[in-house]
């Protein structure tokens, strides 16, 4: 596992976001910044559970999504937001954490 990035929920958008609209949600960049901090809004009729909504979640990369969920509390579902990742959230401890799988390392979002 791998430090991905800080997702930070705000209650407006910021400059630089952009909107995801098949996911309802508003995102910053997370590679635009050294400590890979995104800030994400996230619209009123977005499924994601009230818990990613309210609580900054850590995103983790990972080898294997399918090994990693194994025995773990899944919140989300693994899914595949956009071409060659696939995520899923888990909550442990009470807080939201993400995981996230690359099909190669050199994927732009990685």
């Amino acid at each position: 596992m791998r430090y991905h990035h800080l997702g930070l929920p705000v209650p407006a958008p910021l400059p630089g976001m952009t909107h995801i609209e098949a996911l309802h949600i508003w995102a910053s960049d997370h590679q635009d910044n050294p400590y890979g901090i995104q800030h994400m809004l996230y619209e009123a009729d977005c499924p994601v559970p009230e818990l990613v909504r309210t609580r900054p979640h850590l995103a983790f990369v990972v080898d294997d999504l399918d090994a990693a969920l194994a025995g773990k509390d899944v919140i989300i579902a693994a899914n595949s937001p956009s071409e060659g990742v696939r995520v899923a959230f888990i909550a442990d401890q009470g807080e939201p954490v993400e995981l996230l799988e690359f099909d190669r390392q050199d994927h732009p979002l990685a």
